[in-house]
């Protein structure tokens, strides 16, 4: 993806990381940092995802810096229910 920062083996830097992410609509595949909640494995995202309230369980690939200074996080895939 345009902008992404690929994972890097020798450090913390854009890592692939489960989340739960805070998204009016999944049509989107960047997300600024405070929409998105790391989470220890695939099951405690799926477990914490609440659609009704728009929090989506997924796979995520950052934290990278944008040029605006913010930091993002980017869509790798989409987990549990749709």
């Amino acid at each position: 993806m345009r902008g992404m920062v690929p994972p890097d083996p020798s450090t913390t830097v854009s890592q692939p990381h489960y989340a739960v992410v805070f998204v009016p609509r999944r049509s989107r595949k960047r997300f600024a940092a405070s929409c998105v909640t790391l989470k220890e494995t695939r099951e405690d995202a799926i477990a914490a995802e609440d659609i009704e309230n728009k929090r989506y369980a997924a796979i995520v690939i950052g934290p990278s810096k944008s040029s605006e200074g913010q930091f993002i996080y980017y869509l790798s895939e989409w987990l549990g229910h749709f």
